[in-house]
């Protein structure tokens, strides 16, 4: 009887094993039977255009006149250009210079998407043996061995005579 049982037991481990991980490191979801207030977000209010006959064709997928857009609200409100946000409005003019410097040695144009997938290779790695029965935010372990400690490198450049800005104290 009791060998059945550990047979069994292994069996389900070696299953559970199999499945396809949860990979996501901060655990964002709510538990509670309750709607998330802040996941609700009002639209713009309706504005009768000037002509109906000059109406844009309706496009799937696209905005929508009424759907917000906090980003470029506030940049309007700050006095900016909310147009210059778009992504297809490509480099602006005021930019290139930058940009020309800062790739003056080369660089790559999928970057991103090279980082995505080497991020996600390592996210799975780190997810190997996260499990647990209480849910909790691995994000902090995961990226552990890569975050710097600001005051051990405050202390370095001090002891050897470099200027270094103010610092607070430590929490």
């Amino acid at each position: 009887m009791r060998r059945t049982h550990l047979v069994a037991v292994t069996a389900i481990l070696g299953l559970a094993a199999c499945s396809e991980r949860d990979i996501t490191l901060h655990d964002l979801r709510t538990n509670s039977g309750q709607p998330e207030e802040f996941s609700i977000v009002p639209n713009k209010p309706l504005q009768a255009p000037e002509s109906y006959t000059a109406l844009p064709a309706p496009t799937p997928g696209g905005a929508n006149r009424t759907d917000q857009t906090p980003l470029q609200d506030a940049v309007a409100a700050l006095g900016g250009n909310p147009a210059r946000l778009d992504a297809g409005a490509g480099v602006p003019a005021g930019d290139v210079a930058l940009i020309n410097s800062a790739s003056r040695y080369g660089r790559d144009p999928a970057i991103r998407q090279q980082l995505a997938a080497e991020d996600l290779a390592f996210r799975k790695r780190r997810s190997l043996f996260t499990w647990s029965i209480v849910p909790t935010d691995d994000y902090y372990r995961a990226y552990r061995r890569q975050t710097l400690d600001a005051y051990r490198w405050l202390e370095i450049y001090r002891r050897n005579d470099r200027r270094t800005p103010a610092a607070p104290p430590e929490p």
